[in-house]
């Protein structure tokens, strides 16, 4: 049997965990630079914001319904995760965390167990240590427990928050009320098509003849289908490494210098060149692109991106650098307002499977360098170590007006309790 954890409104509760004068009101979380809806409580979807709309298009509406506006905190939501995930690891060995407020659990040697009641301890357990609530959804597939977490989700009181789905009734009952373009796998375009011929939820999907599904849907759909029908495809997957690792952002404000433009794709190079180390990898492709303002139609738009490639595959910020600035200056043209720019490294490959080039080697101080960097800035914090490439006085720059305090990883954030004597 497979489970699903899912945590509810994770950045909105994230936030109510440490401002519990929140809980029952509207709480949005904007995006970098506060620029978009990226998560929303149940309260504000009520009020109808929708998810990805304009913060500033929003702001009467704001304003007239005391909705709590924050900036995207990740540095508090990836702690919070982490503590969520390390929980459910106590209750099987067997988990895949699938995204920051996801999990799948797997449920060997659990066939004594009443798995409804073991799906309400996790989530007791989990919301009281956390204090992050969860749906648990409990099924003999992925792809059913991802439909019993749903159930969960939408009914927490009749389901105490855990549903499972133990018999061909409840995987019947709960297909016909899953809409077909809510099931996992299945996007927007694939269930058109299947709307059109009058497949309008998952038990109608799971009528399909294999042969039809295969044809119209390739082996991913048929995938998809078994699943449906109990039948486990899928298994839970290992952590791997990063085939593409890129840091991107839009400016607070709009850039026309190439040092100001160089000193962002410096810092990015930097950022992206911590994450390769990180997994024990080099790459060997750089990938640098700037962009104008597209939502300024009233000024002239450009956007370019290039690929360089390295003499030969390194993790170095020193060599990866180089590059990100030998194509920023490729493609960089003045006369333009930049809004935003971004360094994506490719051609990853692991530290021990890297090949080599006859003809050039990287420099040994480098490796040296790197790691003292990294290890100087884990122990004393991040970024405060740098290059000279990167401007000694700029972070990231980012616009924040609504940030929280962090909380749980910033000593000087720590919540203080005064005592009445």
């Amino acid at each position: 049997m497979f489970g699903l954890v899912d945590c509810n409104n994770f950045y909105a509760s994230c936030q109510r965990v440490f401002e519990p004068h929140l809980v029952g009101k509207p709480v949005v979380i904007l995006s970098n630079n506060d620029g978009c809806v990226i998560a929303r409580s149940n309260e504000a979807k009520a009020l109808g914001i929708r998810m990805g709309a304009p913060a500033f298009e929003c702001e009467k509406l704001f304003r007239e319904n005391h909705v709590h506006i924050y900036s995207s905190n990740f540095t508090l939501y990836g702690d919070m995760s982490s503590r969520v995930m390390n929980t459910l690891s106590t209750f099987t060995p067997s988990i895949e965390i699938y995204s920051i407020d996801e999990a799948f659990l797997r449920f060997d040697g659990f066939d004594f167990y009443n798995l409804k009641e073991y799906g309400e301890k996790i989530q007791k357990v989990v919301t009281k240590g956390t204090g992050i609530p969860i749906s648990v959804g409990i099924a003999s597939t992925k792809t059913l427990a991802k439909v019993a977490n749903k159930i969960a989700k939408k009914y927490p009181v009749q389901t105490n928050s855990s549903h499972v789905i133990d018999t061909e009734q409840k995987r019947i009952k709960a297909l016909q009320w899953t809409e077909i373009g809510d099931v996992w796998g299945i996007g927007s375009r694939y269930a058109r098509k299947l709307k059109n011929i009058g497949v309008n939820n998952a038990y109608q999907f799971s009528r399909l003849s294999n042969d039809w599904v295969k044809k119209e849907m390739s082996i991913v759909g048929l995938r998809i289908k078994h699943e449906l029908e109990g039948l486990p495809m899928l298994d839970l997957e290992k952590t791997q490494n990063k085939k593409a690792i890129a840091t991107t952002r839009s400016f607070e404000k709009m850039y026309t210098k190439y040092e100001d433009v160089s000193e962002r794709v410096s810092t990015f190079t930097a950022s992206s060149s911590e994450k390769l180390r990180k997994q024990n990898s080099h790459s060997n492709l750089v990938m640098v692109f700037v962009r104008t303002n597209y939502f300024r139609k009233d000024q002239p738009q450009y956007a370019r991106s290039i690929i360089v490639k390295t003499d030969y595959p390194t993790s170095s910020y020193i060599e990866l650098n180089r590059c990100a600035q030998i194509g920023l200056r490729k493609i960089f043209k003045p006369g333009y307002q930049y809004k935003k720019a971004g360094v994506i490294l490719m051609g990853i490959s692991t530290d021990n499977s890297t090949q080599l080039s006859l003809f050039k080697s990287p420099n040994p101080n480098h490796q040296i360098l790197m790691r003292t960097m990294d290890r100087l800035n884990q122990s004393i914090g991040s970024t405060k170590v740098m290059f000279a490439g990167q401007s000694l006085d700029r972070k990231w720059k980012m616009k924040q007006e609504r940030l929280s305090p962090y909380f749980t990883t910033k000593i000087q954030d720590i919540i203080r309790i005064k005592l009445s004597g």
